[in-house]
């Protein structure tokens, strides 16, 4: 018995040994045919660098450039690996100072693939989630844990997706954080560091939209002073493939298959809530154009467009598109007169979930699919919205996650919405047909 104690205890120094010079990751930012970003942070300063491989053909290794981490940048590096062919599967190593660090889980990454006038596009599923708080006792407010269940990150890896889309309030900026770059990545980087969290963040793609808590405080709007020091961190701690706009907000675009994905930024440009004079504007009209003028160009058959906040509820409470009425209207009748397919919203913010479907005359219907709380404290509907057209039997008011699953041919492709509870268990599902979008 002692010996199986000691063998044990020695497997686990060694294993914090190999995690010691890592502070959170490694993670997988975008994912594309010809690059992928790969991103860690170090406990203090290093040289960092990947090196990877084709699992087909494990003989011939590549490594991505070195980069030294930084006390600037709390020790943050991304790198991109270049040398990399579509449709392939690659193992990865890190190595921090030129020793390879050991992990517990594989550490593993994946090419897009070139379907383009060769097959039909290939199937895919991906993660959606919103609503991450990580406790941190000394700054919480007192009383009863916010956070809990934090096991959900495991349940969200073992369901194996392509890639993950982080919905909003990924992290909690609280009193403590949000007016200081110190507060403000110290608490990134607290939540970045979770445990359950770092075999999903090694190999699963991930790309981010944030909400008032990772931009600001609760309700924060374009007056925040200090958004610009929260928008460097999350281009520190996201890999999404790019911005649109330069150094304002987190707009931004990405294609999985033959799917397209928008990332809209529901606060940088947002009017204060109690403003009564001056244009309502919740978008703006920049980022509006710019998403109508790219969906229009677009010509995938779902076009997923990210948002922090409720899109399509139509009841007028806490911070939906709803209380920006002449902007939403504009905005919704701008998708019909362009006669743009395919369309569908996901949100967070809420903690709970629920699919939303809103009919529009001589035209198709809009969804909109809330999916939260992962770690956050639950919550549900409140009476304001008894006549929001939820879709009966999709509200979900504990901890839960979305595992969306495209599939079908280039002309019958079907999406599959599966929501479950933090074991990975299903609690609804429900299939789209992109026909049914046009």
């Amino acid at each position: 018995m002692r010996k199986i104690f000691l063998l044990v205890l020695s497997t686990f120094i060694l294993s914090i040994s190999s995690f010691a010079q890592i502070q959170s990751g490694p993670m997988l930012g975008y994912s594309e045919m010809k690059e992928v970003l790969l991103w860690v942070q170090t406990q203090k300063e290093a040289n960092v660098k990947f090196v990877y491989w084709d699992k087909e053909n494990p003989v011939v290794k590549f490594s991505t450039d070195e980069a030294k981490t930084n006390k600037t940048d709390v020790f943050v590096a991304k790198l991109v690996a270049d040398k990399v062919l579509p449709g392939k599967k690659y193992t990865y190593e890190v190595y921090v100072d030129k020793k390879k660090v050991n992990f517990s889980y594989p550490l593993e990454f994946q090419t897009q693939t070139l379907w383009q006038w060769r097959t039909d596009p290939p199937a895919f599923k991906f993660a959606v989630g919103s609503c991450t708080y990580v406790n941190e006792d000394p700054f919480d407010r007192p009383g009863k844990p916010y956070g809990s269940e934090y096991e959900i990150f495991t349940s969200i890896y073992q369901s194996k997706p392509d890639f993950m889309v982080w919905s909003g309030d990924n992290t909690y900026l609280r009193e403590v954080d949000w007016n200081t770059k110190t507060g403000i990545l110290h608490r990134y980087t607290h939540t970045r560091s979770l445990p359950e969290m770092q075999p999903l963040l090694a190999n699963v793609h991930n790309y981010a939209i944030w909400d008032d808590h990772d931009f600001g405080p609760n309700d924060a709007d374009r007056g925040f002073v200090s958004k610009q020091q929260t928008l460097d961190a999350f281009k520190l701690f996201w890999g999404n493939l790019n911005y649109a706009f330069d150094n304002e907000g987190v707009t931004g675009s990405f294609q999985w298959a033959d799917c397209q994905f928008f990332l809209v930024d529901d606060r940088w440009w947002r009017t204060p809530n109690d403003r009564t004079t001056g244009s309502r504007d919740y978008f703006g009209q920049k980022q509006m154009q710019w998403l109508i003028d790219a969906m229009k160009f677009s010509n995938a058959p779902f076009k997923f467009v990210v948002v922090g906040g409720q899109v399509g509820n139509p009841a007028k409470i806490f911070e939906n598109y709803a209380n920006y009425e002449e902007e939403r209207n504009q905005f919704f009748d701008l998708i019909t007169k362009e006669k743009i397919p395919g369309v569908i919203f996901i949100s967070g913010d809420r903690h709970w979930t629920a699919l939303c479907k809103t009919e529009r005359a001589g035209t198709y219907p809009l969804y909109d699919l809330t999916v939260s709380a992962l770690t956050s404290g639950p919550s549900g509907p409140v009476k304001e919205e008894k006549d929001t057209p939820y879709v009966e039997g999709t509200t979900v008011t504990k901890h839960n996650y979305g595992l969306l699953e495209v599939s079908g041919k280039r002309n019958e492709r079907v999406l599959k919405i599966n929501v479950l509870d933090k074991d990975g268990k299903e609690i609804w599902t429900k299939e789209i047909k992109a026909s049914e979008l046009r």
